[in-house]
C-alpha cells in the first residue's frame, strides 16, 4: 500500500484542498497571518500522516508522527473557528470543513491505536 492509498490522507488532502479555495477569498489584510496559517496548518496535516506512514516500522516514530499530524489538524480547526469568528467563512462552510477537519481527527486517532493495520508494531 502507498500512503496515498490511507483514507486518513485522502481526506486530509481534500481538506486542505477546500480550505485553500475557500481562503483564497480572505482579506488581503489577513494573506500573512489567518491565511497562511489556515493553509499551512491543514497541509500539514497531510505531510505528517505521510511522513508517519513512511516510519512504520519504527513504532514510536510512527505514533509520534500521528500525534504531530493530530496536533496539526486540531491547530486547523482553531484557525477555522477564528474565519468564522472572523466572517470569513459563513456558517455552511464552516460546517463542512469542521465534520471533514473531525473526520480526519477520527481517522488519524484510529490509525494511532491500530498501528499494526498500517504495518508498525505496538510499543
Amino acid at each position: 500500500m502507498d500512503y496515498k492509498d490511507l483514507l486518513a490522507y485522502k481526506k486530509s488532502y481534500l481538506l486542505a484542498m477546500q480550505i485553500f479555495e475557500v481562503s483564497k477569498a480572505f482579506m488581503r489584510e489577513e494573506r500573512h497571518f489567518l491565511t497562511d496559517q489556515i493553509r499551512r496548518s491543514s497541509r500539514s496535516v497531510t505531510v505528517t500522516i505521510t511522513e508517519a506512514y513512511r516510519k512504520r516500522i519504527y513504532s514510536k516514530n510512527f505514533l509520534s508522527k500521528l500525534t504531530d499530524a493530530e496536533t496539526e489538524n486540531s491547530e486547523a480547526k482553531v484557525w477555522l473557528d477564528f474565519s468564522l469568528s472572523c466572517g470569513y467563512l459563513d456558517e455552511s462552510n464552516y460546517k463542512n470543513l469542521t465534520d471533514l477537519n473531525n473526520e480526519v481527527g477520527k481517522l488519524i486517532y484510529y490509525m494511532i491505536i491500530n498501528p499494526v493495520k498500517f504495518g508498525s508494531s505496538k510499543i
